[in-house]
C-alpha cells in the first residue's frame, strides 16, 4: 500500500495549495476514521482530487456527475476515478487513467502532489486512495461517455467553503453527513467527507451550521441545472 504524504516538494507548488500538501505528510489519522479501511477483502480504487486556478474565480477543483444508471453510486457527484487494472503502476496511473477516460482531460497537464490515506466505500466494497494533484495547464473536459457522467464541473472552493451552500444531508438509509450544493450539483456522501476533510485541513473552511440538515430531495430542489463540459 502506497504511504501517504507528499509526493513533491511542497515548496514547488502554489502558496494556496502548500498547506494541504504539507499536512498530508502529518495527518491526524482520528480525522479519517470514519472512512478508514476495515480489514476485509476490497477492490482497491483510486480518485483525482484535482485542484486549479480559474482567473476569475480562483481555486477550484474539478467534480463530475455519475450518470444516473440503477449502480450504488448512479446520480452522485464524485471525484473522477475508479477500480485499479492489472496495468496501473499505482493509485497515481489508476487516478489519471480513469480521469482522462471520464473527462477527457489532457494529463499532460496534470502534476499529481499528494496522497490522502487510503479509505473504505462500504457500499461499493473499494479501498480508494485520493491522490490530490495540481492542474499546472487546465485543458477542456466534458462527460466522455454519457452512460457513466452526466456532467463535469469546476467548483470553486470559495463556493464550497461559502457557509451558505454547506449542510448536513440525512439520506433515506441513515446517512447522516456533511454536503454542498452547488449549480447543479449536490455533493454528498464519501465525495463531500473528503471535501469536508480537505477544506479543514487546507485551512480553507469556515463556520457554518452544522444544524442545517435536509434530505436528498430537498437538497435537489435547491440546485439548479447542470453544465455538461468545461472549457481549460
Amino acid at each position: 500500500m502506497t504511504e501517504a504524504g507528499p509526493i513533491v516538494d511542497p515548496a514547488g507548488v502554489p502558496g494556496w495549495l502548500r498547506r494541504l500538501v504539507e499536512a498530508t505528510g502529518d495527518l491526524d489519522v482520528s480525522l479519517f476514521e470514519r472512512l478508514a479501511p476495515p480489514t476485509e477483502d476490497a477492490r482497491d480504487a483510486a480518485v483525482l482530487i484535482l485542484f486549479g486556478e480559474h482567473e476569475t474565480r480562483g481555486p477550484d477543483v474539478l467534480l463530475q456527475l455519475r450518470a444516473d444508471g440503477g449502480g450504488a453510486h448512479s446520480g452522485q457527484v464524485a471525484f473522477p476515478g475508479g477500480s485499479a487494472e492489472p496495468g496501473d503502476e499505482g493509485p497515481v496511473d489508476t487516478a489519471l487513467r480513469e480521469a482522462v477516460e471520464e473527462t477527457g482531460l489532457d494529463p499532460a497537464g496534470v502534476r499529481p502532489v499528494a496522497l490522502l490515506p487510503r479509505l473504505h466505500v462500504p457500499v461499493s466494497r473499494f479501498h480508494v486512495t485520493p491522490v490530490i494533484a495540481h492542474w499546472e495547464k487546465p485543458s477542456r473536459v466534458w462527460a466522455v461517455d454519457p452512460a457513466e457522467s452526466a456532467a463535469v464541473a469546476r467548483a470553486p472552493i470559495a463556493d464550497l467553503a461559502d457557509p451558505a451552500n454547506r449542510f448536513q444531508l440525512r439520506h433515506v438509509s441513515g446517512f447522516l453527513g456533511p454536503a454542498f450544493a452547488l449549480p447543479g450539483m449536490v455533493v454528498w456522501g464519501f465525495t463531500a467527507a473528503v471535501l469536508a476533510l480537505i477544506l479543514d485541513i487546507a485551512g480553507w473552511a469556515r463556520p457554518w451550521d452544522g444544524t442545517d440538515i435536509r434530505d436528498l430531495d430537498a437538497a435537489w430542489r435547491s440546485v439548479g441545472s447542470v453544465v455538461g463540459e468545461v472549457d481549460g
